[in-house]
């Protein structure tokens, strides 16, 4: 399975404006992500949060994390790539790097947005966090008609969690 999750405001922006190596997420970009921290144990944030570390390999946006060129490798068979050299390459990398276990489009907007575009992404998991971004990077920005069918909604005090299906 090749699927996305993604915390963005309810204007829907997963970064907020001016992007940069101080702001990563953009101004105010982080508050995107306080759910992620604030989780509390045996909660459904804390369930989620665990999900969020279950795939084989993730693929990312070369801006992820401030990012350069190839793999990063973690603890228990977790690998990165970084789409340097298109999305399909990074695709085929990570997939043989995942073996059976999924694998994740982590990110940004931008990167999910091609492999949406290319009908590659097959869930999208969006946290909705209750703040106002006001401008940024839109999640869903020249997509296309892509459609979606709502699979499962969690709602806690701090986001509410809604898994797509994406639909052929």
């Amino acid at each position: 399975m090749v699927n996305a999750q993604l915390s963005v405001s309810l204007d829907g922006y997963a970064a907020g404006p001016h992007q940069s190596l101080e702001h990563p997420l953009g101004e105010g970009g982080e508050r995107l992500h306080e759910w992620v921290f604030a989780a509390e144990e045996g909660s459904a944030d804390a369930q989620l949060v665990g999900e969020l570390v279950t795939a084989g390999a993730y693929v990312m946006g070369r801006r992820m994390f401030g990012g350069g060129d190839g793999p990063w490798d973690l603890e228990g068979g977790t690998t990165f790539h970084f789409v340097t050299h298109g999305p399909e390459s990074a695709l085929e990398r990570a997939r043989a790097a995942a073996g059976d276990r999924d694998v994740a489009i982590a990110g940004g907007a931008s990167t999910v947005q091609q492999y949406l575009r290319a009908g590659r992404l097959e869930e999208l998991h969006v946290h909705i966090v209750p703040v106002v971004l006001g401008a940024g990077e839109r999640l869903l920005e020249g997509v296309g008609d892509v459609r979606f069918e709502p699979v499962e909604v969690v709602a806690s005090p701090a986001v509410t969690h809604v898994r797509y299906r994406v639909l052929p």
